[in-house]
Parts: C-alpha cells; structure tokens; sequence
C-alpha cells in the first residue's frame, strides 16, 4: 500500500508539472494576443491562466508536503498544507475576479476596438490546454481538495476561453465591441463560483466541522445500537483533509472483561470505517458517566481558581 501510494503521488506530481508548463506557454500567448488584439476578455483569461500556474505549482508543493511523514511535532502529517494552499487558491481567484470586474465595467462605459480574429486565435488554443490539464486532473481531484482546487482552476478556465471564443465570433460578424467586457463579467462569476466552493470546504476543514456527508445523531444511534453500549458522549467528527476523517468519543459499558471490550470497539470501528467512512478513530471506554449525558462534548477553561491564588497557605495558629 505505501509504495502504491508513492507511485500514485509521483504519477500526480508528473501530471502537474506538465500542467504548469502547458499553462505558462498559455500566458504568454493570452498576453501578447490580449494586447496586440486589445481584448480585455484575453487578457482576464491571462489572468486567470496565472492563477492557474500558482494553483497547479501550490498544488505540487501540496502533493508533495503530504508524503511527509507524521513527526513528534507534527502527530498527523503535514495533509492540511494541501487544505490551506486550497484556501489560498481561492482567495487569489477572488482577487483577480474583482480586478476583471472592474476593468470590465469601465470599459463598458466606452468600449475600445478589438482585434476579434486574433481574439479567435489564441482563444481556441487557450481553450485546447486547459481541456487537456482539466482531463489529466479529472480523476485525482475527486479524492484531493487541493487538487481539485487546480482541476477547478483549469476547468473554469476553459469555460472562459469558451466566452471568449464566443465573444470573439460576436464582434467579427456584428461588431459590436461591447461583448468583450460583458464577456469578462461572465468569466469573473463563473471563477468566483468555483472559488467559493473551494474556499467553503477547505474553511470547514480547518474549523473541523463536521464533515457535511455524516449525520452525527444518526451516527450516534448507531453507535448506541451496538450490543453492550450504554451510551455515546464527548463526542467529537472533524476532518484532517476533506477525505480523511477522524473520530472520537466516550462509550459507556457495563463492567466487563478488556477480552469482551474489545469485541465492542471493533464493532463500534466497523460500523465508523463501513457506514461513515471515519478511518481514525479514538474511543475512551468506561463503565461510569463522566460528564453529562449528551452526545456532544461542551469544551470551557474550567476553574482556575487554585492555580491563581498559588499554593495553599497554612491555616492560623
């Protein structure tokens, strides 16, 4: 398994680097056609192939962190590093929507002319790439969050040199100018919309919310169901990357035998790992209530009095 994984991450790792090389050559036609065709729609899908270049060699470094082994510092790896390059991808796609907004809405004041067949031009190429680095991504990005931040990237990308190529085939045949920056509009929201998306998931990750795809009362009654459990409390579902999820609780048991414990705790496990997909379990077994009966666990500070009033003083003579 470890050295499927290997292979799996390196084969990933190829894909990505042919991917940055792909969107670079990209960039720099957008850019020389964007300014030599005067087209803002170009030069906002230049902009957003630049986003893509960081999000495909964030993507990498991601990749690469996460083969890192877990440490005495870091006791469960360095997996969330693909987690906040996925958030950082995000917010950078953000920030180029608004500058596409902008530029778009002064030029709708008074469009300049474009250059529609050149437009056309390196549109369809733009096009071409980022199919290929979307299709290349495809299978990967559905069990990798910073991966399919670089999928998504590539995607909209796509999508927008499909507005362009649109945009461009408007103005050669009516001339009407004005559809370049209603062009880069459209793009800016189709890229926002896939930014959020990915901004949401990656937040949740590192809020450890509950992952969205487990009801934790339903979980619960499971858990409960299970034959020799009393009841489930102190109960905590977080997620380390959005497909690596971890759990842990207190399970209430009559007094047994640790033989007879642990049939209950692999039960408990499989029902966690089959029906919840939670790999990474802790379960803290016991025959007494600890806390109060409910399922969730209510963190606070407690009371510090004892440590801020020093060591006891002794009692008057």
């Amino acid at each position: 398994m470890p050295n499927h994984t290997h292979h799996r991450a390196r084969s990933v790792t190829s894909k990505l680097k042919y991917g940055i090389i792909l969107s670079s050559l990209i960039l720099a036609a957008e850019l020389v056609g964007g300014i030599l065709a005067n087209s803002l729609a170009l030069l906002a899908d230049a902009g957003h192939v630049f986003t893509d270049i960081i999000a495909l060699a964030l993507s990498w470094y991601g990749v690469r962190q996460a083969e890192r082994p877990a440490s005495n510092r870091m006791t469960f790896g360095y997996h969330r590093v693909g987690v906040i390059i996925a958030i950082v991808n995000a917010l950078s796609i953000f920030a180029i929507a608004l500058f596409i907004f902008y530029e778009a809405i002064r030029r709708l004041q008074q469009p300049p002319e474009v250059d529609s067949p050149i437009m056309l031009i390196v549109a369809t190429i733009g096009l071409s790439v980022n199919l290929l680095v979307a299709f290349w991504l495809r299978k990967e990005q559905r069990a990798n969050l910073n991966i399919r931040s670089a999928f998504m990237h590539s995607l909209g990308d796509a999508l927008a040199s499909i507005g362009v190529i649109l945009g461009g085939i408007i103005i050669l045949t009516t001339g009407l100018f004005v559809v370049d920056p209603i062009i880069s509009i459209a793009i800016g929201l189709i890229i926002i919309l896939a930014a959020w998306n990915i901004f949401r998931d990656g937040l949740g990750v590192l809020l450890e919310a509950t992952p969205s795809g487990i009801d934790l009362s339903q979980m619960i009654s499971d858990l409960k169901n299970v034959p020799g459990v009393k009841d489930v409390h102190d109960t905590h579902v977080w997620s380390i990357t959005p497909q690596l999820h971890a759990m842990s609780c207190h399970v209430l048991i009559d007094d047994r035998l640790t033989s007879e414990v642990a049939g209950i705790r692999q039960k408990i496990e499989e029902i966690l790992l089959k029906q919840y997909q939670i790999e990474h379990t802790t379960l803290q077994m016991e025959c007494e209530l600890c806390a109060e009966d409910d399922f969730l666990c209510k963190l606070t500070f407690g009371n510090r009095d004892h440590t801020a009033k020093g060591p006891p003083q002794s009692p008057p003579r």
